[in-house]
Parts: structure tokens; sequence; C-alpha cells
């Protein structure tokens, strides 16, 4: 038995699982794994999972102050971020702010993405990383870093990156960070990790031990937890 887990997917909160679904297959070419009336779940190339759950009291972020805060972001590479851009805005995205490198855009349901250069890519869409807003980003890199059994593979000024395989979390410093308070939906999540264990009791003393706070909700299957900075996450029962 191990008491590390593995990310099975990045949840996304929507007012229109369909809509959302159907941008990112759309734009990324994700193929769906699962598909209801509240729930849909697509497969990157790579095989990674991003999910989309029905929340009907979502309010979408505003980026990119704190008032109602992004909370997270996907970077997607691309070769050409203009061409996509415009593909994306053809979707139902909206731009927001260009870079030297990358472009940042508000998908339909208003969360934040990137769209990062990385040449030789061809029409490809990749997931490079999902990227968490942190008050001390080192910190938590560290925290999911031990959590998952991967490693913090660079720290500095602006952020951290941890990865192992195909998962990669990235986590950038905000100033003035305010956290989340699920289930309330005047501070709502903008997202949350799915991440299996096999053993939930040992999975819970785990994360505890390392800095996360059990929060209400779940069942035999699963348990809701908040990280050291108040995102939530699930630790699900998995193979």
């Amino acid at each position: 038995m191990t008491l590390t887990g593995r990310i099975e997917a990045v949840v996304l909160d929507t007012l229109d699982v369909d809509r959302l679904a159907d941008f990112y297959g759309d734009l990324a070419g994700w193929k769906v794994l699962r598909r209801d009336t509240e729930w849909i779940t697509l497969e990157t190339d790579d095989g990674r999972r991003v999910s989309f759950q029905l929340v009907p009291d979502h309010l979408a972020p505003r980026w990119p102050g704190q008032e109602l805060p992004q909370q997270y972001h996907l970077d997607l590479q691309v070769d050409g971020i203009e061409e996509a851009a415009e593909r994306a805005v053809r979707l139902g995205a909206t731009r927001l702010a260009t870079g030297a490198s990358w472009i940042t855009m508000a998908d339909p349901a208003g969360h934040p993405f990137d769209l990062c250069q990385k040449d030789g890519l061809g029409e490809a869409v990749e997931l490079f990383a999902i990227t968490v807003d942190a008050p001390d980003a080192s910190a938590l890199a560290r925290f999911y870093a031990d959590l998952l059994g991967i490693e913090v593979t660079y720290e500095g000024p602006e952020g951290a990156l941890a990865a192992g395989g195909v998962t990669s979390l990235m986590f950038q410093n905000v100033t003035g960070y305010t956290p989340p308070a699920w289930p309330d939906p005047a501070r709502p999540q903008q997202f949350h990790l799915d991440i299996l264990v096999e053993d939930l009791d040992a999975g819970q003393a785990r994360a505890v031990e390392l800095g996360a706070t059990r929060l209400e909700g779940g069942n035999d299957n699963f348990r809701v937890f908040a990280d050291p900075v108040g995102h939530p996450f699930c630790l699900a029962l998995g193979d």
C-alpha cells in the first residue's frame, strides 16, 4: 500500500458543462471519456483528465483581482499563439492580456487560461501544467509533491513547479491572495483536484500530516479536504 496519491482529474466549475467541455474539446482536441448532465470528463493526448462539473451558483472569476480570484489556470502550449487565440475567440473565449510569449484568455465559464508558445507542435495543443495560485508557491509545491510522490523541480521568485511522470503542477506567487471558502457561494472554489489513493484512512492521515484540513462532504468512496492555502481537493478510492 502506498500513502501517496495520483491525480485523476482537475475539475472546473461551470454553469454549463456541455458548453465548457465542447470548448476545450474543440480547442485542444481532447476526447470525451464520460458525459452526463452534471459532469463531463475529457482526456488529453498524454492521458491526463480534465473534468467539468455543474455548479448552479457558480460565479466566474474576475481576473486579475482578488475579489473573485481565478485560483488556478491551465497552461496550454501551442505553436502560433495569435492563431490559437483567434480560434479560441471563435469558440467562445475572451482575450484578456498579452505577454512576451503567451496570451491570457478566459474560457466560456470565465476561467483564465494561457496559450503559451512552443515551437514545433504543428497544430497540436498540449496541456503543459495546471497552475495554482498561492501566497507561498514553494511551500504549496512541497505539499503537493509530498502528497503525490513527485518532485519539486523548480523554485524561483515567480513560482515553483512540482512534476513527475505526466503530472505537472505549477504554483505562482500571488500578492494579496484570497482563498476560497468552500462551500460558501460568496467565496467559491473555481476548481479542485481529484486525487486517487488506495486507502482513504491512510490518505487522510497523510494529507492532514502535511497540512491539509478535512472538510464536510464525501462518502465511503471519497473525502473532501482543503490544502494548506484553502484550495479544496478530494481524495477518492482508486487502484
